[in-house]
C-alpha cells in the first residue's frame, strides 16, 4: 500500500503544486521517487512528530494541502495535542498518514503498533478517518482526501497485501463497496471489515459459504463518516452483522458500526471481532499475530460459526 500511496501522491502533487509532504525521518527507500521529483514539496521534520505536525498545520494555514507520513503510532499518538489543537480545531487541510496500522510493525513490539488509533483519531471533531482495505483502494483514497477540507487521518497497511479489486468504480469517501452478495438460500450474515485486513475476512468468507452461512460483504475503506446507508440495509436485512478490524474492539470500526445500528433502533445482532482491550504481548510478523488474537482467516470463520449457528 505505502508504494501505491506514495506513486500516487507524485502523480497528485505534480498536478497540483500545492501539495506538500513531511516525514518525520524515515522512509525514505519508499520516498525518494517523491522528493527526487518534487523536492521543493517535500520536508524532512526530523525525529520530532510534534513539531511535524505543527509545520503542517502552518503551512495548511497559508493554503497548502499537506500530507504527514510516518509508521505506527508515531504520527498520531505521539502528536495527539498538535492534531488537536493545530489541526482538527482550525479545519486545517492536513493528512496524516500512518503506514502500518494494527500489527505491520509486529516485530518491534507494541509501541510499533497502531492498535487504538482509528478510535482515537474518529473520537477528533472534523477529522475524517479512512482505512484502504488494497492497493486499489488505497490508490483512490489518496486522490480522493485531497479534495476532503480539513484533516483526514489515513490508515495504510506496509506492502504485500493481497490486491482485492480490480478497479473500482465511482470510489467516494464515505462510502462502503460491496464484495459479495450473500446467496438467499442459507443463514445469513453480513460481514464489514476495514482497512488492511480486507483479505482475511475476504478469505473468511469463502469457509463460512462451505459451512452453511451466506455472507454480503462490504469494505468499509472509511470509518468517519461511516456509510449509515449499508448499515442500515444490512440491519434490515439480516440478524447478524460481522466486524472484522485490526484494532481494539472497543472505540474502533465495530463501535462505530453499533453506534449506528443503536442510534436508529434496529434489531440487529452486531458481532466485534478484534482486539478484545489487550496490548499485545506477543512478537512476531503480521500473520503470526493476526493468528494468536484471532485475526487470522481459520479464526474469524472460527468465531462467526461458533457464534452464528
Amino acid at each position: 500500500m505505502r508504494d501505491t500511496f506514495v506513486k500516487t501522491l507524485i502523480e497528485e502533487a505534480k498536478k497540483n503544486r500545492d501539495i506538500e509532504l513531511i516525514t518525520g525521518d524515515l522512509g525514505f527507500g519508499v520516498l525518494k521517487p517523491y522528493f527526487e521529483q518534487l523536492p521543493d514539496q517535500f520536508t524532512n521534520a526530523g525525529i520530532a512528530e510534534q513539531n511535524m505536525t505543527g509545520v503542517a498545520a502552518g503551512m495548511a494555514l497559508c493554503g497548502k494541502t499537506v500530507f504527514t507520513y510516518s509508521i505506527g503510532n508515531f504520527p498520531t499518538l505521539r502528536c495527539l495535542e498538535q492534531i488537536r489543537n493545530d489541526c482538527a480545531y482550525p479545519k486545517a487541510n492536513v493528512k496524516i498518514v500512518c503506514v502500518g496500522g494494527g500489527f505491520v510493525y509486529g516485530s518491534l513490539g507494541m509501541s510499533h503498533q497502531a492498535t487504538e488509533d482509528i478510535a482515537i483519531m474518529r473520537s477528533l471533531p472534523q477529522v475524517a478517518v479512512v482505512c484502504p482495505g488494497d492497493l486499489v483502494e488505497a490508490a483512490e483514497a489518496t486522490k480522493s482526501i485531497i479534495n476532503v477540507p480539513g484533516t483526514v487521518y489515513m490508515r495504510l497497511g506496509r506492502g504485500g497485501e493481497k490486491r482485492i479489486h480490480n478497479k473500482i468504480d465511482n470510489f467516494e469517501i464515505g462510502k462502503a463497496i460491496k464484495i459479495k452478495s450473500a446467496n438467499s438460500d442459507k443463514k445469513k450474515i453480513a460481514l464489514f471489515s476495514t482497512g488492511a485486513i480486507l483479505d482475511e475476512a475476504t478469505e473468511s468468507a469463502e469457509i463460512l459459504e462451505n459451512n452453511g452461512v451466506s455472507v454480503e460483504e462490504y469494505s468499509f475503506h472509511t470509518v468517519k463518516p461511516i456509510d449509515k446507508e449499508v448499515i442500515l440495509s444490512c440491519a434490515d436485512r439480516f440478524d447478524t452483522i460481522v466486524t472484522v478490524e485490526e484494532h481494539n474492539v472497543i472505540g474502533g470500526f465495530g463501535s462505530a458500526v453499533s453506534e449506528v445500528v443503536t442510534d436508529y433502533g434496529k434489531a440487529v445482532r452486531v458481532i466485534k471481532i478484534g482486539l478484545n482491550d489487550v496490548y499485545c504481548s506477543k512478537v512476531g510478523d503480521q500473520k503470526y499475530l493476526r493468528n494468536e488474537y484471532g485475526l487470522s482467516t481459520q479464526k474469524i470463520a472460527k468465531t462467526v460459526l461458533e457464534k452464528c449457528l
